[in-house]
């Protein structure tokens, strides 16, 4: 596995790959590497020749400074376990100068509305940074296939978007969400977590599934009014919950049988903010 820190070496190697005609699978990262990352390397494996990793912390797609400065940074950890799970061969370590070279500035876009949902409603140009990144990555690896995980749901649609508007010829796939063995979801944030903290975010998962039985006989009303009551009763802090139409990522009140919905949750567990997700059956 080789790695690189910076744009002229890795674009030299990239233009090799090219050269050889040799399909590309891609998967960003933000580090602090676990499982369900690797669970991307995993499905790029299946489908590509050349198997590309990057580690890169963007400070666009930040709105909390705090937020920003306590994200974990393991760059030595990281390389280790992607050199460990013989599945990735290339990581992409890149300066701020290197993503930014003009300067931290975030492009403006227009993603059809569904930025403005749910994590965009939260996060005002959280997904401005996201799509900058992203694209300006797209263009250094030049990848066939991208992977993201569904997790980040609304980012997958996101990403989706973005390629079409771009007219890049690149196929994006989402992956399923890698889960604890508790149900809780793979996430970079869960090491911030306490032992207790950890223990008490199960619930996250339990009430999905619970939302995923009561889909078929409650309105959308008393779902979310019976999400309330569980995580008052827990005495911990539900930032949102709804149910979303799964292409539109509006908020919808009530079911149709010709439309496919996901329900979206963000708990704040002590300091760690959690989301999640689940397609409803």
């Amino acid at each position: 596995m080789e790695v690189f820190y910076d744009k002229k070496t890795f674009s030299e190697y990239i233009t090799a790959q090219k050269e050889q005609h040799k399909t590309i699978g891609f998967a960003p990262t933000m580090g602090a590497l676990h499982a369900g990352h690797i669970s991307l390397y995993k499905e790029a494996k299946k489908d590509n020749q050349i198997v590309i990793s990057s580690i890169f912390v963007n400070p666009t797609q930040f709105n909390n400074p705090e937020d920003l400065e306590k994200y974990p940074r393991t760059v030595e950890d990281d390389i280790k376990k992607l050199q460990n799970s013989t599945l990735v061969d290339a990581v992409y370590v890149p300066s701020v100068e290197d993503i930014y070279p003009k300067g931290m500035e975030r492009q403006h876009y227009s993603f059809g509305g569904i930025e403005n949902e749910m994590e965009g409603a939260a996060r005002p140009g959280h997904f401005d940074g996201v799509g900058t990144v992203v694209e300006e990555l797209f263009l250094q690896v030049q990848p066939d296939h991208a992977y993201f995980g569904e997790k980040d749901y609304q980012q997958l649609k996101i990403i989706e978007k973005l390629v079409e508007l771009s007219e890049a010829k690149i196929k994006i796939h989402g992956v399923k969400i890698y889960r604890e063995e508790s149900g809780l979801a793979m996430s970079s944030r869960n090491m911030r977590l306490s032992d207790i903290e950890k223990e008490s975010s199960t619930l996250i998962y339990k009430t999905l599934k619970k939302v995923n039985e009561w889909f078929r006989i409650m309105s959308v009303s008393e779902i979310k009014d019976r999400v309330t009551v569980i995580f008052d009763r827990e005495d911990m802090d539900l930032e949102y919950f709804l149910i979303a139409d799964e292409e539109t990522l509006k908020e919808t009140d009530f079911f149709s049988k010709d439309k496919s919905f996901r329900a979206f949750i963000v708990v704040n567990v002590g300091k760690v903010r959690l989301i999640d997700n689940l397609h409803l059956d």
